[in-house]
């Protein structure tokens, strides 16, 4: 099963790229191969977590593909976990984790495994998936950028 993992420092807060994250409505304006994304449903959980449940519709050439997941944001924890529920893959697990490193940076953690039911599908979608996930952090760093501003270098 192909994965990939990350590990990028950012100058932008924990909290900050938590909530870019976070806003999957957003998907399409930023995140590689993201042609549309739907929330179906948004619920509060009593131990604080957020749930939603969302269709991402992935594009490339003439090949176009939705699948249905569960993301739990954990805002106290820092923390994203999205479970696939249905469509092109045979499994899919995303994992994102928000670490303060000081006042305006942070770690941010991307890990990603993915298998298509289809081998055909596999062959026509792997390696542009391969490629478009090793770009997904610094999609959001550069996104963090528009949205939060440029940080200013220290000045000494």
């Amino acid at each position: 099963m192909p994965k990939f993992s990350s590990k990028r420092r950012v100058n932008h807060s924990a909290s900050e790229m938590f909530d870019l994250v976070a806003d999957v409505e957003r998907y399409p304006e930023f995140v590689p191969l993201c042609s549309a994304l739907k929330v179906r449903q948004r619920m509060a959980k009593p131990d604080g977590t957020e749930v939603l449940v969302a269709d991402m519709t992935v594009s490339f050439k003439l090949v176009r593909e939705s699948f249905t997941s569960r993301v739990t944001l954990d805002r106290a924890n820092l923390k994203i976990l999205v479970e696939y529920l249905q469509g092109p893959f045979s499994n899919l697990e995303n994992r994102w984790t928000f670490e303060p490193k000081g006042e305006g940076v942070c770690d941010v953690g991307f890990f990603l495994a993915y298998e298509f039911k289809s081998r055909m599908l596999a062959m026509l979608m792997g390696s542009m998936f391969d490629a478009a996930f090793a770009r997904f952090s610094a999609a959001f760093e550069k996104r963090a950028d528009v949205i939060y501003g440029r940080p200013k270098l220290a000045q000494t």
